[in-house]
């Protein structure tokens, strides 16, 4: 444990990449084995324990039978679906295996298609593939091909018990590989409550101007900082250096940012009449162009119970 725990050089320098599964592509006669990788980094994650006050120890979670507060081994719990109130069917693991998705490594490519026929809603989460053992020309070949077409590859994925659907397309010099969500899986868009509102041309004028103030011509993510993580960072910091911990004063929030440190703003002498009139669109307490507020790190644990039902 380094005390000098919030240093922005041990927290930005990454080691090589480590692949968290492998698989084989296939399509047509061709198998190509590669490498799954996570395209974020979990370590830049801050986790907290759950730590007894009293004694300085880490606790740990049990199963509680809420009736009588009996502690349930691990051993006889078993899987349940609620199909009423309080009544439920139990599985055993051998019976939930003859449903779950076949054990292959295999991601099997079922159509190609073009690229922007694929809704952004569909898009779960992204893994970089890489070439595994022996893999390395087919990998070459699949990535040169789908640029060709200008297409990228639909397949099925099953892992873990559990089947999904993936897209594969290029990415710089490798391949992407995409979950997506099953359509039945998305929500419409119609579930969303919308009042009616009419815009009149003066409030549309004042919100282009605002806009064209603020236009970029592309976006830079490295622009954005995670404010709560590198506060909490150097909250930890100090408790490791044995400093008393004090709630610093947090400023006035500047209510409409261009950017990341607001430069733009600055840069533009009518901009705070432009925004001034902005504000003034008050559509039932909401103001378009308000800063998130800030939101401090919390503990998302909660104690662990069974429902029973006699």
């Amino acid at each position: 444990w380094s005390s000098d725990v919030c240093s922005s050089d041990l927290y930005v320098s990454f080691m090589p990449a480590r692949a968290i599964g492998t698989s084989t592509i296939a399509f047509g006669l061709v198998s190509l084995p590669v490498k799954i990788y996570s395209t974020g980094e979990s370590s830049r994650k801050v986790s907290f324990n759950m730590i007894w006050k009293e004694r300085g120890v880490r606790v740990r979670q049990q199963y509680i039978d809420p009736a009588d507060g009996t502690v349930v081994p691990r051993e006889e719990i078993v899987k349940g679906y609620e199909f009423s109130k309080d009544q439920y069917v139990l599985f055993t693991k051998e019976e939930l295996e003859v449903v779950e998705a076949p054990k292959s490594d295999e991601i099997e490519i079922v159509s190609f298609v073009p690229a922007d026929t694929v809704d952004r809603l569909l898009f779960n989460k992204a893994y970089y593939l890489g070439p595994d053992k022996g893999g390395a020309r087919a990998y070459r070949l699949l990535g040169a091909a789908l640029r060709e077409t200008e297409r990228v590859a639909i397949a099925k994925h099953a892992t873990l018990g559990k089947q999904y659907i993936v897209m594969i397309r290029p990415h710089e010099e490798g391949l992407l590989m995409e979950q997506l969500w099953y359509q039945d899986e998305i929500r419409s868009f119609g579930e969303v409550p919308l009042e009616e509102g009419e815009v009149n041309e003066a409030e549309l004028g004042l919100a282009v101007q605002l806009i064209d103030q603020a236009a970029s011509d592309s976006f830079d993510p490295g622009m954005f900082h995670d404010e709560v993580r590198e506060r909490t960072l150097e909250l930890i910091q100090q408790k490791v250096d044995g400093q008393e911990i004090t709630a610093a004063p947090i400023e006035e929030s500047k209510r409409i940012k261009g950017s990341a440190d607001g430069t733009w703003a600055r840069q533009n002498a009518n901009f705070e009449d432009v925004a001034h009139h902005w504000l003034l669109i008050d559509i039932d307490g909401y103001r378009p162009g308000f800063a998130d507020p800030v939101h401090e790190p919390v503990l998302d644990r909660k104690s662990t119970r069974l429902n029973s039902s006699h």
